[in-house]
């Protein structure tokens, strides 16, 4: 399972997030991003724009893909 969390999140808190990260172990991974909201939008004073963070979001998803289908990262199991 791929999480894809802003830090600045205030509909996800990571404080809840993360403990249900530790339980699922290997299965889950985390990707946060910084500086960005529920929506990943960043604010102009990070110097960063919105299409950036996208797309290191597009890229952390690519990579993960990548990483299941290679089997690096166990796949969860179906009931």
């Amino acid at each position: 399972m791929l999480f894809l969390q802003g830090t600045r999140d205030e509909f996800a808190k990571l404080e809840l997030l993360q403990p249900l990260i530790e339980r699922l172990g290997e299965r889950a991974t985390l990707k946060l991003f910084q500086d960005a909201d529920h929506s990943f939008h960043v604010p102009a004073r990070t110097g960063r724009k919105d299409g950036e963070v996208r797309m290191e979001i597009l890229d952390a998803f690519a990579g993960w893909v990548e990483d299941v289908i290679s089997g690096s990262i166990p796949q969860s199991r179906k009931s």
